[in-house]
């Protein structure tokens, strides 16, 4: 009885939702017909997408139902056909072209992986080097750590390789998400050898910060105050010892995996990147045919500067060369395994395609923007850094597109904080631990995204269930920029 209620309130939430917007527009209309300076109205599509999606829990039908009335106020009676061209666009666009090409190698390379016995090998490898449940998940943490060099690198490597070892423990896939995904990202962003580092040192040269050469340098700078990646990984191995209380639906999810054996919540085969496939296992699997692919992919990808799709495309051709001569892959085998990876992230490309568009529609509507130029008014030294957190972190969260959001926010906050004469290394960290936490917490960013497709894991309880951890290290980081925005 309970439940009926909770869900006949929720659909006349929805339909409330859906009226008050649509007044919204209609009132954005008759107020500002030619469509200029479009101010708190930019505010709607955002917070609408958010609250449909928490009320419904249908991802692909809010980004699309919160793009049309973006493309409404922009475009007005010709909004459904200039969305249509919006979306064409984003599937042209030659970054979602390259997603799309690394995520769909990286499925067809753990298909491969698997289907040799790699990914068995490796699983009982970790059961015998970690025979608790607290330390398979520490491992877990630990090899998140060490494969620092790209965050989709790290979430689809890991990601895939340890539910073979994590499920002998019972460990719910909404766990394992959240180790994996709050060490992708937020590792990341912490080492000077990234790919993040490398985007960011080039902003901090082209934004003139850094002198032209040193944007590592300046980089580096930062990292002492990046005070949410370092929380958001250190948070997790407090989780995985029990000192922060497994809670909420985090601990529904474990509850379920330890009492039923479900480790995957409801939904989670449409994003899975192994798909249903009922692989043929070799008997005797070799834990080489699990190692030598991942060597070859990260070296490969380091060779052609920390470009993952050379990386990946490489590990393809090696594990071609490793597996068919060893006769437990056929040619016709493999090939049929390339194009059930693709097969296997076609969900995932589909919300990432609508997310990518809908960032683009608020780009155009000039939200990011609207919120700079709003957040400036209320800047000093001292609360600078706390504001730039809390207001971009909460933006990244309503967008899910962290490195747009350096692109749009870093030629703002640099010269402002010079000019203010706050510290611009502190501010520029408070940025970057925005864009880190927004699009860690975000119901579609690609980060979640492709966690939830490489460990298995429904997006929406990946997304749902890490957000209160996502939440405790922005609430502690959040302190830390108050304190040190007078501190220094």
């Amino acid at each position: 009885m309970l439940g009926k209620q909770i869900s006949e309130n929720k659909k006349l939430l929805k339909i409330l939702l859906l009226i008050a917007t649509a007044v919204i527009l209609v009132l954005f209309f008759i107020l500002n017909p030619s469509g200029d300076n479009l101010g708190w109205f930019s505010v709607v599509p955002p917070v609408f997408v958010m609250a449909f999606i928490l009320l419904t829990n249908e991802i692909i039908l809010g980004l699309i139902i919160a793009s049309l009335f973006a493309c409404f106020m922009i475009f007005k009676g010709a909004f459904f056909t200039e969305y249509v061209g919006q979306f064409f666009g984003t599937l042209m666009n030659e970054d979602f072209v390259w997603v799309i090409l690394v995520c769909g190698f990286m499925s067809a390379l753990v298909l491969v992986i698997e289907r040799s016995g790699g990914a068995i090998a490796f699983g009982n490898l970790i059961a015998k080097k970690a025979k608790t449940r607290k330390g398979v998940l520490l491992w877990t943490w630990l090899l998140g750590v060490v494969v620092f060099l790209d965050d989709y690198l790290n979430a689809l490597t890991i990601g895939s390789s340890m539910p073979k070892a994590t499920d002998k423990h019972k460990v719910s896939r909404e766990m394992l998400s959240y180790i994996v995904d709050s060490t992708a990202a937020p590792v990341s962003v912490l080492i000077p050898i990234s790919t993040w580092a490398a985007f960011a040192a080039n902003l901090l040269e082209a934004n003139e910060w850094a002198p032209e050469g040193q944007g590592m340098l300046y980089f580096i700078k930062t990292l002492p105050y990046n005070f949410y990646a370092w929380s958001a990984v250190l948070i997790v191995p407090l989780v995985i010892l029990g000192v922060v209380p497994v809670i909420g639906r985090m601990k529904r999810a474990e509850e379920r995996a330890q009492t039923t054996g479900v480790l995957a919540p409801p939904g989670s085969e449409k994003i899975d990147l192994r798909g249903d496939e009922k692989l043929n296992i070799p008997d005797k699997p070799r834990i080489i045919n699990f190692f030598l692919p991942i060597i070859v992919l990260i070296i490969a990808t380091i060779f052609f500067d920390v470009d993952l799709f050379m990386g990946s495309a490489v590990g393809i051709v090696f594990a071609f060369f490793l597996y068919v001569p060893q006769k437990i892959i056929t040619i016709k085998e493999f090939m049929v395994l390339l194009v059930d990876g693709f097969k296997n992230m076609m969900f995932m490309f589909a919300i990432i395609a609508l997310g990518y568009t809908f960032g683009g529609l608020l780009d155009q509507i000039g939200f990011i923007q609207f919120v700079i130029d709003n957040a400036k008014e209320i800047m000093n030294p001292q609360l600078m850094p706390f504001i730039i957190f809390l207001v971009f972190g909460i933006t990244e969260f309503l967008t899910g597109s962290n490195w747009t959001l350096y692109i749009i926010a870093l030629p703002i906050v640099i010269p402002l904080s010079m000019a203010l004469g706050a510290n611009t290394a502190l501010s520029v960290g408070a940025l970057l631990s925005a864009g880190v936490w927004g699009s860690h917490i975000c119901l579609y960013s690609d980060a979640t995204l492709i966690t939830s497709a490489a460990t298995g894991c429904d997006n929406y309880e990946h997304a749902l269930t890490q957000m209160p951890y996502g939440f405790i290290a922005a609430g502690f980081s959040a302190i830390l920029f108050l304190i040190s925005g007078f501190i220094f």
